[in-house]
């Protein structure tokens, strides 16, 4: 199952969940800080979760455009997802995720956002990165 590269990008971290990210371009940088929750002082800077969620969100965005065009449409501008990404132990060792995306599509009927909703998850990519390894929620608001 190969991949047709047409676009990648390179990062690079430093220090760990308190350190540093930054992709390689210089087009994105962000401070690292660990959640209180996992043993962290908490504080100012992001999460590898948080990055997670904020990207999963958008790229599955890209995903229902990409449907929604195979269908001759067009999705409102104001469609939104809010993606909630957890992590925690899992009994059979180590650390897991799991993903819940709560997509909205103002302007169209539940059961056709669904059907949309549900296509866009067979093509995107972090979807397909996913499946079969993290459990990923869908809700249509």
């Amino acid at each position: 199952m190969g991949v047709n590269v047409v676009y990648s990008t390179r990062a690079r971290a430093t220090g760990g969940r308190d350190g540093t990210a930054q992709t390689l371009d210089g087009a994105f940088k962000v401070s690292l800080a660990t959640p209180r929750e996992l043993g962290g002082a908490g504080g100012e800077g992001n999460n590898p979760e948080q990055l997670f969620a904020a990207g999963y969100a958008a790229c599955f965005i890209g995903a229902l455009k990409f449907v929604a065009a195979q269908d001759k449409k067009t999705l409102p501008a104001d469609t939104s997802i809010t993606s909630e990404v957890g992590i925690g132990p899992r009994s059979e060792s180590g650390f897991g995720l799991e993903v819940s995306l709560e997509i909205s599509i103002p302007g169209l009927d539940k059961a056709e956002a669904e059907a949309l909703v549900s296509r866009a998850h067979e093509v995107c990519p972090y979807s397909n990165a996913t499946r079969n390894n993290i459990d990923v929620q869908l809700s249509v608001a």
